[in-house]
């Protein structure tokens, strides 16, 4: 039996869950305007404490390492390194992209996660199942223009499935570009979920790929505004 917990706090959302091999014990998500290190810990000691789980039965971590908010992001490393330095277990770094596609498990279209980005972009990626059911990376993530991206998925001419928060604000832009058959996942499976993330994890956990807490690092993809201001202004004063 392995048993993991898992965190997704790349977003928006913050999702707790716990998966003992094929069965999803708990999960805690909340889609709400507070911040994820107010609500992650106490989500994690409440599903703790519902499901009388020792923590130090866990075999692994979790993690949805990026991209996403820099701020959520390093809220979940944070979190998953103080936990496998107490607990003495090891760190699933999974893409937050990939996470968000294994919601759609058993479909059959190709899958298209989308996070707002800002500045007209989204983090993106392109999955599919195949024969075997397990999840395969057409295109990894990355972050794109969302014309570019609507351009890349009609280039495929297959029917697409939709799902993460960049619905919202690009749904309009889709639905003018868009040259595919197309859908948006529904209310259950377009956001992140711990649960999700933990299964994926299982997958990499059992094929070796994990690493120490020390090890862990968020994915950012890009530069932070911060970081992107310092530079700006430095190459100014060049």
């Amino acid at each position: 039996m392995v048993k993991i917990l898992g965190f997704d706090s790349s977003g928006l959302v913050a999702s707790v869950a716990i998966i003992e091999d094929d069965n999803l014990i708990a999960e805690y998500t909340v889609n709400y305007k507070k911040t994820h290190s107010q609500t992650l810990l106490p989500m994690l000691d409440e599903i703790i404490r519902m499901t009388e789980t020792d923590k130090k039965s866990f075999d692994a971590l979790a993690v949805a390492a990026g991209p996403g908010s820099f701020t959520g992001l390093r809220i979940g490393a944070a979190t998953v390194k103080g936990l496998s330095l107490a607990l003495d277990i090891p760190v699933v770094s999974v893409p937050t992209l990939e996470g968000l596609a294994y919601n759609m498990w058993g479909c059959k279209d190709l899958i298209c996660p989308i996070m707002d980005a800002r500045r007209n972009q989204v983090y993106t990626g392109l999955y599919k199942f195949d024969e075997n059911e397990e999840l395969v990376t057409i295109m990894a993530q990355v972050p794109l223009d969302i014309e570019e991206l609507i351009d890349k998925v009609n280039s495929y001419g297959k029917k697409v499935v939709f799902l993460g928060d960049g619905i919202i604000p690009f749904a309009d832009i889709i639905r003018q570009k868009i040259g595919v058959e197309y859908s948006f996942a529904p209310a259950h499976m377009n956001k992140q979920r711990a649960g999700a993330v933990a299964a994926a994890g299982m997958i990499r956990y059992k094929n070796g790929l994990y690493e120490t807490g020390d090890a862990h690092s968020p994915i950012y993809l890009r530069m932070s505004q911060a970081e992107r201001e310092r530079k700006e202004k430095a190459d100014k004063n060049e």
